[in-house]
């Protein structure tokens, strides 16, 4: 899995609640959590991702309430992976059901400004900053997680396991 965008930068405790607030919960269709993504913490981050793009972090980002709906909307709004110094424990789960790269890299973060263009190889957990040329290295996800991520998700895995399982 590689990955090349601009990054949007944001602090520590980036909870849920933020990622996409709770009034928009009666809907669970991408495309419409999409459109509220991150709106009350940056109010143009929707109308400024591209597809592509990287949200880059503080720590504890995704803290907060337990909900699978914050990755769907970082995914549906074109965020194509995120890297933090750290993430709650359960947005790090949620984030790998939903099919949503992240990755934990401190030093990245350190030296990552908004606006930058990063490129990420997930499969070895190389971040380059492409704006400055420094070289981070995060702890891969071993491959049975990077199935579940190039698959999109625990569901759409799980699908093609047993597909394969009929198959035989």
């Amino acid at each position: 899995m590689k990955f090349n965008g601009t990054v949007f930068r944001y602090g520590r405790d980036i909870d849920t609640d933020v990622i996409i607030p709770a009034r928009y919960l009666n809907t669970s269709d991408p495309a419409e959590l999409a459109k509220h993504c991150l709106e009350d913490l940056d109010t143009t981050f929707v109308e400024r991702v591209k597809p592509g793009d990287i949200i880059v972090a503080d720590e504890n980002f995704g803290c907060g309430s337990s909900r699978e709906h914050a990755p769907v909307a970082i995914k549906a709004a074109g965020v194509s992976c995120v890297i933090a110094k750290s993430f709650a424990r359960i947005f790090y789960r949620n984030s790998i059901n939903m099919g949503l790269p992240i990755l934990e890299c401190p030093e990245a973060v350190d030296a990552i400004s908004d606006g930058d263009v990063v490129s990420v190889d997930a499969d070895t957990g190389t971040i380059v900053d492409e704006t400055t040329g420094a070289i981070f290295h995060a702890q891969p996800f071993p491959p049975f997680i990077q199935e579940i991520i190039n698959a999109g998700g625990l569901v759409e895995r799980t699908k093609q396991k047993i597909a394969e399982a009929q198959a035989e």
